[in-house]
């Protein structure tokens, strides 16, 4: 087995299907007995995100907070420093055995499950919780150039017909809807998740820095959090190699970079006006919890 993206071999689109009620493909089911028996710590941290949603953003921070600017940093892929749990392309190493050879305390792990996927040993573990969400329009617009360019991940059709399979949650792990309140009705029974908004990191970086070190229990200098803050700006990790994928061979970067835009409201420069009346529809029967809201401007 490689280690090396770089030499993975191109697994050609897969197709979607159910599995246990949510549309996933097999790169992240195949090795489920496996994720589902994954032995978390209790100091282990999961980062989980519906996919686009500012997953290698906060990855990169909580590395940062916890093992400051290293040699590590500038050497390990942020795909090494904090695995992708499910993930099991063939050639490669899997995602849970990455998880399972890291030496880091704590252990830094990232997954796009759906709550109910999640391995049950981080319930028993009691381990922290990082969720992001990010609203809805610009979360689909991102995901559809990240399908654009992922050769594993099935084609996206054009636009129009990709809204609606959103919609439908159609998607690789699912349901937007289903993912983003799943997630929110656990954390009012499971107190050590801490759901963060990317339009509110995209406001004020800092200011949310802060509040992950509340939650994670961390003392850093006001000059540590202003240097991390400035050092994970989306123009400085889509330059890096470490953080923006490049080096990863199922991504297309010739259609579309795996980091793209990093804006609040991009999805003006996607939706129709038809489209968006049909979408904001929709988004109100889907969306009852009053507790759960979204800014798709900022």
């Amino acid at each position: 087995m490689s280690l090396d993206p770089e030499k993975a071999v191109l697994p050609s689109r897969q197709q979607l299907f159910d599995f246990h009620g949510v549309s996933m493909i097999p790169i992240f089911t195949d090795n489920w007995e496996n994720v589902q028996n994954f032995q978390a710590r209790p100091d282990d941290i999961l980062i989980a995100t519906y996919p686009k949603a500012g997953t290698t953003w906060v990855s990169q921070i909580l590395d940062l907070l916890y093992f400051g600017q290293t040699e590590r940093q500038k050497t390990i892929p942020i795909f090494e420093r904090v695995p992708f749990l499910e993930i099991a392309v063939p050639s490669l190493v899997s995602g849970k055995d990455l998880a399972d050879k890291l030496t880091t305390t704590p252990r830094l792990i990232k997954t796009h499950f759906p709550v109910q996927f999640v391995p049950k040993s981080f319930w028993e573990q009691n381990c922290k919780i990082v969720y992001v969400a990010r609203n809805a329009k610009d979360n689909m617009v991102s995901f559809f150039h990240f399908d654009r360019m992922n050769m594993a991940h099935p084609d996206p059709g054009d636009w129009s017909n990709y809204i609606h399979r959103f919609m439908e949650g159609k998607m690789v792990f699912g349901s937007w809807y289903d993912h983003v309140n799943g997630w929110w009705k656990k954390k009012q029974t499971y107190s050590n998740i801490h759901y963060m908004f990317y339009e509110d990191m995209i406001e004020d970086t800092e200011r949310e820095i802060d509040k992950l070190c509340s939650f994670l229990s961390l003392s850093r200098s006001a000059d540590e959090k202003k240097m991390i803050a400035g050092g994970v700006q989306f123009d400085n990790m889509k330059k890096n190699e470490m953080t923006n994928y490049s080096t990863f061979s199922i991504l297309d970067f010739k259609i579309s970079p795996f980091m793209r835009k990093g804006k609040v409201g991009d999805w003006k420069n996607h939706f129709t006006v038809a489209q968006n009346e049909v979408f904001d529809e929709d988004y109100k029967k889907k969306m009852k919890d009053p507790t759960l809201q979204f800014r798709t401007e900022i």
